[in-house]
């Protein structure tokens, strides 16, 4: 929440103790979970630590057939999980309705709000 704020989003944080019906209720793949869930507008939901930079690219143009967009896990590296040294390359998958998902880009360096 701290690179979306930084990078001028607002954020609310909803705590939830089921965080797998939530996922479920936005039918994230099995396999493209994390630890964290964000709905936008009740339209389309960031699952993970995905970069605002690819958050805001993702909201100006909408690939046709897609709800969002995953990093699954907790990649080193990615907002939220880099400490300023250890880097680690990781994907963005673009959510497709129908439970599918492909590739939407790979994150090469630190992002900055």
């Amino acid at each position: 929440m701290n690179h979306l704020h930084s990078a001028g989003m607002e954020t609310q944080a909803v705590n939830s103790f089921d965080m797998s019906k939530i996922k479920g209720e936005w039918a994230v793949p099995s396999g493209m979970e994390s630890c964290h869930t964000a709905v936008w507008q009740g339209k389309y939901v960031f699952e993970g630590h995905v970069p605002a930079k690819y958050i805001e690219q993702f909201l100006a143009d909408p690939p046709e057939g897609s709800f969002g967009l995953t990093v699954p896990g907790m990649p080193e590296g990615s907002p939220g999980m880099y400490d300023g040294e250890n880097f680690t390359p990781f994907v963005i998958y673009l959510l497709l309705r129908g439970g599918e998902y492909r590739f939407y880009a790979r994150v090469e360096e630190p992002q900055k709000p």
